[in-house]
């Protein structure tokens, strides 16, 4: 758990430096968006749709896994 954390925050502070120098030789998100041909409406609709596809999926599949799981942890021999 600890190394997701550390990870998680590594991950935060790079994107924050380079921002903060993207943002310093005048370069936006829209620029970026622009140069690879995509607007901001149409880049939020495509996480939108990833999102309801996603979701359906992961609680289908956790239906199936975390029984499984539970069942598995509970008939593993003891530690120790």
């Amino acid at each position: 758990m600890f190394r997701l954390l550390s990870a998680t925050f590594k991950i935060a502070v790079v994107s924050l430096i380079t921002g903060a120098g993207l943002s310093a030789v005048d370069i936006t998100a829209a620029d970026v968006f622009a140069k690879i041909g995509l607007t901001e409406e149409r880049a939020l609709e495509l996480l939108e749709s990833g999102v309801k596809w996603a979701v359906p999926n992961l609680v289908l599949g956790s239906m199936i896994i975390v029984p499984i799981w539970i069942v598995v942890y509970l008939l593993r021999p003891p530690r120790g």
